[in-house]
């Protein structure tokens, strides 16, 4: 294979596995960090751990899994991914509550990512509230 053809060549993401490396950023690998989240087999005890296990879910297309996290009176009827959207890292900027003791909590972040080879950052304040025991992500504010 030619040099030009090795760079030029669209290579989809990597499969994760429950070994590969979370997402999220956390050091944990994915089955003990996020993955537990995602298929069900546990609760997100924290906004900021709903807010790593969305972004994550984004990063491997899982619509299911952000529907299921979102707050009915809030949550789309449908959500289509676009795969040419390649998210490249997530910064959780400040976490205002949203601890196993609040029933409400904010999370700002910053997300990188790469969209059609154009560099860009989603920076949001997003809000999440306990409902039935799970926290479910309300909605959030577009910052800069």
């Amino acid at each position: 294979m030619s040099r030009r053809s090795s760079r030029s060549r669209r290579t989809d993401e990597p499969a994760f596995s429950a070994a590969s490396p979370c997402p999220c950023g956390l050091p944990a690998p994915y089955g003990e960090c996020c993955g537990r989240y995602h298929s069900g087999a546990a609760a997100a005890p924290t906004a900021e751990l709903l807010m790593r296990s969305r972004y994550s879910a984004f990063v491997l297309l899982d619509t299911q899994y952000l529907l299921r996290t979102w707050h009915p009176a809030t949550r789309p009827g449908h959500l289509e991914l676009d795969p040419a959207m390649h998210w490249a890292g997530l910064e959780i900027l400040q976490t205002i509550d949203g601890s196993p003791f609040h029933s409400s909590g904010l999370v700002t972040f910053r997300a990188r990512y790469r969209h059609h080879g154009k560099r860009g950052a989603l920076h949001e304040r997003s809000t999440f509230e306990r409902q039935d025991g799970a926290w479910v992500y309300v909605d959030g504010t577009f910052l800069d």
